[in-house]
Formats: structure tokens, sequence, C-alpha cells
């Protein structure tokens, strides 16, 4: 027993000793797995805190957002014309997007949002957990299908807020998303439900440059968004996904089967009905889409040359007005959403468009050449070439006269490939190539309303206008004015400040100043005489302008005027004679010069010619009101109406005053209207290269110019009277249905009967029996200005019956009027009924009857004027001068054998401090001395018969546009086919 015991006791020892390891390593492993956990535990609270941390430095950066902020930003530009019509929308990248209300939006495009983009949005508190684990887990596992998770408002906060999310990296992208979220669940405290939707659905990009939903209705279908339908709105909710992959005119299939998608979710949503689930996947809205995607490319027309123009000065107005800088200014204007409300009258612009592109109001029509050609050489050299080249080609190369000028599109076309074939080489590689045709002659036409300044219509050219903001020759280009500036840089002045009246007249003779003489532009007439401001308007005399500006004007005065009448080109060397007669350094554009004439047609008051009458803001803020005009006073209203009324009489058939057989007739007969008062005046510059009409009616102003844009001559490209013909025509119907109150006297007015070849008081029976008839009418003056002294240009003397000369003791006499005129002076129509100063030599003996003291020429003869105002004028009594002792002149057959020779009268001298003294309510304006540096040496020689000087200080006129003047040309004005003239003289 003792040894069986002893023999268990080790046993049981052993076991004892084993069970004690066991539990050692038990406990060992406890004390690991409760480090291990604690460890963790740690480490997750660490984590956990750093992550909370992290989180809230993200949110705490968030930007803030509120109900303003987080609309969406960047709207195209509405224009609207006169009648409230959108003509043009301004947009850039980005920009091309219009709001809509709640109340606009149909409810099959809110519910095919909601249902594809977020089923829970009208649940959720601006996120949504199930989305998340949805896409997360879809993450995970690689299912795309799966969804996103971002609901409507945080797609909202992150294409408004965060710039539709463009991070680089994935910490970014992170750091986004939480303040995404965190800035979602703000919104929603802050912004209805139903204006989040709408701010969203006026936000997203869905292709083909529409961004919201407005502006996709109109672009895919052509309607406007309230009234889509189930099957479009699903097609348009599609997009949203990629506008590019998914746009349902360039990825139709892709379209397809997401609208199928949106259709499906909206039937398992419970938003439509199986039935209307069906029709909608059988409309083939497709070829819908495609139709009107055809019709939005043929309407994709660049903008008008009106709104080229309103581009223009809306952009100064923002940066003058408002302080905006340039790109400030071009950025408000195409992506601001302003509404910007314009003077066009769509039904005037019609007219204007429709006579400038009729091609029968064009005798011929020829073509010019825009080419562009670029080469790349063998050895990768880059040449570029263009028409100048063509026609160096022609020049140098072919010797043929070429003079841009092509009589067919095709020909055009023809001869560039001809020139690309005679410079290219083996090796050589085109890069690009552009061949356009340009009508030629071309045409700028503007009308406005002179008394608000409101520009009605413009076309800056005939043909197809292909871009937008290109050549607007109304208000880009300068061109050569001609004689339309003789009024206003000679005639206005000198009625206005300078003593002058309609009546003055000057001596149309030849005239020299330095090396240049001047001629008419009826040279071939002759000379004519004693001529008045009224003549020099009437039948655009050279002379006449040239003499008033150069003795009573002065250049410096000129320039003055001028600038006040809007014409801002002038430049420092313009204060010459050349602007008497229109010759400029740079020319003159359209806009200006129709401006400057609406200032005579408004009574003497200058109105800045506008495009637009107010800006609104997206807001509806009125930024700029511009319905009261910018307006200055230019001249008296006496003034303007005389120069009104001058014109008038140029546009009807009148003929110069002068001797049977001389043919001046009155220049712009061709632009008078039938029904309507009218009052114009024309330009023709040298070599027949520019053309112009500027006139008016009581109610509009409208200027016309012709050319070509590379001042070929128009003398065998369609004439120099077409563009007069097309000024009738736009303003005839312009004129339809309006009243003729015709251009009323103003109470600054009277009238005086005078002598037409000295501007003063006739005497009777001398003045009324000039050789060629009668010589007084009556004139228009301002008030104080009309002549007190009598005709010094007129008298009686006796001369021998059968010489005309001056009397032997032993001629027959007679006593017949003659005229007085200046000595040393070329032969003019005068000359010949002058006064004569050599004695017959036909009956032998010398006894002048004519006294040394008798007046031989005139003391002054550049004093005074005359022509004819309309015939319904009332006839004044002139005022009887005591001291005058006044001659009956004798009719030829009368002679003095019987009777005692008629005393010769000696006409009174003209009182020249009277002459000189200004009425008492002239005032001078403000002038501005010619720059020291202008030199005042005579003028160069032109080789042209011209009516412009290249005068003192002149240089080589500047191209100021893309196609400007030739350089200071002449007015070599002419009638020009008109009708022939129904009265022998202005008056009668």
């Amino acid at each position: 027993m003792n040894k069986e015991n002893e023999n268990k006791a080790p046993e049981k020892s052993l076991k004892s000793s084993g069970s004690k390891k066991r539990k050692y390593i038990n406990k060992a492993i406890f004390k690991a797995v409760k480090t291990f956990f604690l460890s963790l535990l740690v480490i997750g609270v660490l984590g956990g805190a750093m992550g909370i941390g992290m989180i809230k430095g993200i949110i705490d950066n968030a930007p803030e957002v509120d109900v303003d902020s987080i609309v969406p930003l960047g709207y195209a530009t509405t224009v609207y014309n006169s009648a409230g019509q959108v003509t043009d929308t301004l947009v850039m990248a980005g920009s091309n997007r219009e709001e809509a209300t709640y109340d606009e939006l149909p409810k099959v495009l809110i519910d095919a949002f909601v249902s594809i983009e977020d089923s829970r949005f009208w649940k959720h508190r601006g996120i949504d957990t199930r989305a998340i684990l949805r896409a997360v887990s879809g993450v995970i596992t690689g299912n795309s299908s799966s969804g996103g998770g971002s609901t409507i408002t945080q797609q909202l906060i992150k294409n408004n807020v965060f710039n539709g999310g463009r991070e680089r990296s994935f910490g970014e992208k992170v750091e986004r998303k939480f303040q995404e979220m965190y800035l979602a669940v703000k919104l929603e405290k802050q912004m209805d439900k139903k204006l989040i939707l709408t701010n969203y659905l006026n936000t997203i990009n869905l292709g083909s440059n529409s961004l919201g939903v407005k502006v996709a209705a109109r672009r895919y279908f052509g309607k406007d968004v309230s009234e889509l339908t189930l099957s479009e709105a699903t097609v348009i909710a599609g997009i949203t996904k990629g506008p590019t992959k998914y746009n349902p005119i360039t990825g139709q299939a892709a379209n397809a089967e997401r609208r199928k998608i949106i259709l499906q979710y909206m039937y398992e949503q419970g938003y439509i009905t199986k039935e209307q689930q069906e029709e909608a996947l059988a409309d083939d809205v497709y070829s819908r889409i495609q139709n009107v995607n055809t019709m939005a490319k043929e309407k994709n027309s660049p903008y008008s040359y009106f709104t080229d123009a309103l581009i223009s000065q809306v952009t100064q107005a923002l940066i003058n007005e408002m302080g905006y800088t340039e790109t400030q200014a071009h950025n408000l204007l195409y992506s601001g959403g302003l509404s910007i409300y314009t003077t066009q009258d769509p039904n005037l612009q019609q007219i204007v468009d429709s006579e400038v592109n009729n091609p029968e109001n064009y005798p011929d029509t020829k073509y010019s050449l825009e080419y562009r050609l670029t080469v790349t050489d063998s050895e990768k050299n880059t040449h570029n070439y263009s028409e100048k080249d063509i026609n160096k080609y022609h020049s140098e190369t072919l010797h043929d006269g070429f003079n841009g000028l092509y009589p067919t599109e095709d020909a055009a076309k023809a001869d560039a490939e001809k020139y690309k074939s005679s410079i290219l080489k083996d090796g050589d590689t085109i890069v690009g190539e552009s061949v356009k045709t340009v009508l030629e002659p071309q045409v700028s036409f503007v009308l406005m309303d002179q008394k608000t300044g409101s520009v009605k219509a413009i076309s800056g050219g005939r043909g197809e206008k292909t871009s937008s903001l290109s050549l607007n020759r109304a208000t880009d280009t300068t061109r050569q004015p001609g004689s339309t500036f003789k009024v206003l840089s000679s005639f206005a002045p000198a009625l206005d400040t300078s003593g002058n009246t309609l009546a003055t007249t000057y001596y149309d003779a030849e005239y020299t100043l330095g090396d240049k003489t001047f001629k008419n532009w009826y040279d071939k007439q002759g000379y004519l005489g004693w001529s008045s401001i009224r003549d020099g308007i009437v039948y655009s005399m050279n002379i006449v302008a040239l003499k008033t500006l150069m003795e009573t004007v002065t250049p410096r005065v000129g320039v003055q005027y001028v600038t006040d009448f809007g014409i801002s080109t002038l430049t420092d060397q313009d204060y010459n004679a050349s602007l008497a007669l229109g010759g400029l350094t740079k020319g003159v554009s359209n806009l200006e010069l129709t401006g400057a004439f609406a200032t005579i047609a408004n009574q003497g008051v200058y109105t800045k010619p506008m495009f637009f009458t107010k800006i609104v803001d997206h807001n509806g803020k009125t930024i700029l009101d511009n319905t009261t005009p910018t307006t200055h006073r230019v001249i008296k209203d006496s003034t303007a109406f005389l120069l009104t009324d001058a014109m008038a009489a140029s546009t009807q058939n009148n003929r110069k005053f002068a001797s049977s057989g001389i043919n001046a007739n009155s220049t712009s007969t061709r632009a008078h209207l039938d029904h309507m008062s009218v009052a114009g005046k024309s330009g023709t510059t040298s070599n027949n290269v520019d053309v112009w009409f500027v006139g008016f009616t009581p109610y509009y102003t409208a200027g016309v110019w012709a050319g070509c844009d590379e001042n070929q001559t128009l003398s065998d490209n369609g004439g120099t009277s077409f563009h007069k013909d097309i000024w009738r025509k736009i303003m005839t119907k312009v004129s339809e249905g309006q009243q003729d109150i015709g251009f009323p006297v103003p109470d600054s007015v009277e009238t005086a009967v005078v002598c037409r070849k000295s501007g003063k008081l006739p005497i009777p029976g001398v003045c009324d029996h000039d050789p060629r008839g009668d010589s007084t009418y009556t004139e228009y003056f301002a008030k104080g200005t009309v002549p007190t002294e009598v005709c010094d240009h007129h008298t009686t003397v006796t001369v021998c019956r059968d010489s005309g000369l001056l009397p032997t003791p032993n001629c027959p006499t007679t006593t017949r009027v003659a005229l007085i005129i200046p000595s040393g002076q070329s032969p003019t129509d005068d000359s010949q009924y002058a006064v004569p100063t050599a004695t017959c030599n036909i009956h032998g003996g010398v006894n002048p009857i004519i006294g040394s003291d008798a007046p031989s020429e005139g003391t002054d003869d550049n004093q005074d004027v005359g022509v004819a105002p309309n015939a319904n004028h009332p006839v004044v009594t002139p005022r009887q001068n005591n001291n005058v002792t006044v001659g009956v002149a004798l009719g030829d057959d009368h002679t003095a054998a019987t009777q005692s020779p008629s005393p010769v009268i000696t006409p009174s001298k003209p009182d020249k401090k009277n002459k000189k003294k200004k009425p008492s309510e002239v005032v001078t304006p403000e002038t501005t001395a010619p720059p020291a540096h202008i030199k005042s040496t005579p003028p160069t020689k032109s080789d042209d018969d011209s009516d412009v000087l290249h005068g003192p200080g002149v240089s080589a006129p500047k191209n100021d546009g893309p196609h400007a003047s030739p350089g200071p040309s002449v007015s070599t004005e002419g009638p020009g086919g008109q009708a022939s003239p129904i009265l022998v003289g202005p008056g009668e």
C-alpha cells in the first residue's frame, strides 16, 4: 500500500506542475490580448479625436453661404429693340444662361431630375445617409451603377461655391466633400427646397453652350421650358451626368439609354404611370431635336451692324460713366445678365436693310477679294500672303493695269488660284487658306432722330454679314467727306458769328493759294462771278466755300465749329484751306457726319447719337439711364434755319443766275422727296472715290456713303449718283404716313429783298435790270443782319450803242446796267457785263462820258452774298437810302442822241466798321489757336483738279480703320444726271 502510494505521489506532483504552467500561459495571453485591445482603444480614441479635430478644422474653413451667394453666376445679356423684341443675345463661354422661376418649371421636369439625381430630395435635410452608404459600397465592390452620394443641395453647392469641384488631389477632394455636406445641411436651414431646386436647374451645364434648363429647352426643342413634355424633360435630365457624352445632338445613343433609366425610376417612384412611360419611350424625340438643331444653325447669325455699334457704345459707357476697366466692362456685358434696351426701330431697320441690299439700286456690281494664304516651305519657314500680294503680282509681273475689282465672284476666285499656283514650290505645305469676295461698291447708312439723338437704323455695308464685330463702314471707317463739309466748316461759322448772311457774296473766279489753283466742279462752264453763300450751298461752289473760310471765318474758327458739331477725327494738320472742301487728314465716319447734320435739323443743338436708352442689371436695377441725351448748342436757331433753307433749295431744280447757256444746277435734286420737306448736302471727292448725301426731313436725319473699300474710282463702277437714289427710296418709305410740317421759320429770322450780286439792298431800276434778268430776290436773314447798304456791284453806264465801249463825242449812246468787278481776276460770267474801260474806236474821238472818279471795281471783293429762298417767301420792301440817287436803266433801243446822258450812279461805300460789327446776340465760341508747329506756308500743288488743298502742314492721310480714305481729296461735285432745272434763277 505504501509502495502504491509512493508510486502515485510523483504522478500527482507532475499533474500539478503542468496545471501551473498552463495557468501562467493563459495569464500571459490574456494580458497580451488585453494590452492589444487597450492599445487599439487608445489608438481609436486618439485617432477619433484627431479625426474629429481634422473634420472640425475642415468645417471651420468652409466658405460662408447664404441665399444671395448660392445663386448661379454668369448670365447672358439680352438686347431689345424699341418694340421690346429680342434682337440679340450677348454671351461668352460659361454665361449662356437665363433664369427660370420655380413656377415656370413643369412638374415632369422637376420629377425627372429628382428621380435620377436625388430620389429623397423632398425628405432629407441636405445629405442622404443611405445614398452615401450606397455610393461607398459601390466604390468597394466596383459597382458603378449604384449611383452617387451627393444630393441636389450638395451639387448646387459644388457648382456655385466650389466652381464645379476641380480639385487636383484626393485630399483636396475629401476636404471639399466634408465642407460640401456641412454647407448642404446649413443651407437647407436657410433656403426653401423649391428655391434650392430652382437654383440648381438654373445652374447646371446641359451641353451645347446651354446653361440651365431654360436655355436648354430652347436650344434642343425650340420652346419655352414651361412647355416641355415628359419625353423632352427626361432628355434634358439625362444630360446632367455628362454634358458631352449625353448631349442629345452628338451623343444621342447614350442619352437615349439614360433616358430609359430615368423613365423607369420615375415609374418606380410613382411619378408616372406605365402608360406614360411607354408613350414617352415611343416618342421620336431625337428626330425633333435634329430638326430644331438645323434651324438653330440657320438662325445662328452674327450680330447685326446695329448690335456691333451698340456693343462699342455700351462698353465705353461702362468705362467712362461707371469706372469699369475694359476687361470688367467686357465681362459684365457678356456674362452679367444685363438687359439692354436699344433705340433700334425694327420697321425702319428693315427698310434700310432692304434698300441697301437691293441689287437693282446698283448700276454696276463688281467684287473685291479678301485673301489669306499661309504656306510652310521645305525648310519649315512660314510665309503669309494676302490680296495685296495678288495686286502686286498684277502690277509687277503681269503689268495688266488691274485695279483690284473683278466682274464676277468666279473671276476673283480663279485669280486667287492662279496666284497661288505661281508662288507654290515643291516641298511647300499649305497651312491655311481663306478666299472671300466682297461686293463693290460698298455703302453705309445711318438713320437717326435728330431731336433725341436716337439711332433708329444703321447699315455698315451691303452683302451678307458673316461675322460679329466685323468691319462696320458706318462707324468704324473714316472717309473724305467732300463738299458736305462746306456747310460745317465754312458756311455755318460764317453765318453764326462772322457777320455774314446767306446773301453775302464772294467773287467766283480762279483762286490760287500758294502753288494750288482751285476750280469748281462745273469748271467747263467757267467761273460765275459774284455769288452768294446761298449759291455756294445750292450749287456747291468750291471757290465761294474757300473764300468764306480763308477770308472771313479762318481755319481756326472752322475747326472749332466742326469739333462742336461732333466730328472727333480732326488733327492739328487740318488747320488749312482743305477744311473748307472736306480734305481731311483722316476723314470722318458716317455716324459722326450724320450727327453733325442732325444738329442743324435740331435748330442748332447737337445731340450725341445713341444706341441705347437704358441698361438693367440681372437683379432688375437700372445701372445706366440714357434717356436724357448729351446735348450742347453749336449754332443759333437762326443759323440752323438759314442753312436748312439753302440746303432745301439744293434738293430742288434750280439753275444758277447766269448767262444763257451756262448750266450750273443744284446738286441734290435726286434726293428730293415728293411728299415731304427735305434739306441736305451732297459730297463727291477727287476722282469720284467717295460720294455722300446727308440730309433730313422734319423727323429724321440720314447719311449715306458709297465707295469702294480700297478707294477705286466710282466713275466706271456704278457712277456717282446711285447713293442719292438709295437715300431717296429709304426716306420716302420712312416718311410714309407722316404729315409734312415743313421747316418752321423761327422768330429770330426775317426777310428782305436784296440784290443777288451784292447781297445788299437793290437799286430800283438797276439791279432788277441786270443784263441777264432781274437780280433781286427775297432772302432770309437773322434779325439784325438785314443789310442797310445799297448795292455797290451794279451801276448804270453810258456807252456807245454800237461798240458797247466808252463813247466818243461822235458815238450814238445808250445807258446800260453794268457790273463792277474786282480788278486782276480771271474771266467770269460777270466780266462780259463789267463797266468798260476802253473807248470806242469805231466813231473816232476820245471824250469819255464817265468821269475818272466813277467806280471800275469793287472796293471789297469778298463781303456779300445772294441766293433765293423758297418762292413763297414774303417780300419785304427794302429801305430807301435818301442819300443815293437812283438812275433808271434805259433799254438798248434808247440812244443818247436825243437826250442828256443819264447820270452815272456811284454806289455808297460800305461802312467797314458796321460790316465787321457782329450782332449783339452773337457769342464768339471759344477757339483754340493752331499749334505753333503748324506752318502757314502756302499749300502744295495737287495734280488733281481738286477743290481740296493738300495745304499748310497737311501730311498724307492716315488709314484710321480697316479701309480708310485716300488723302485730302477734292470736291468734284456735280448734279449727276438730274432733271432739267425749272427755274431760270433762284427766286424767279
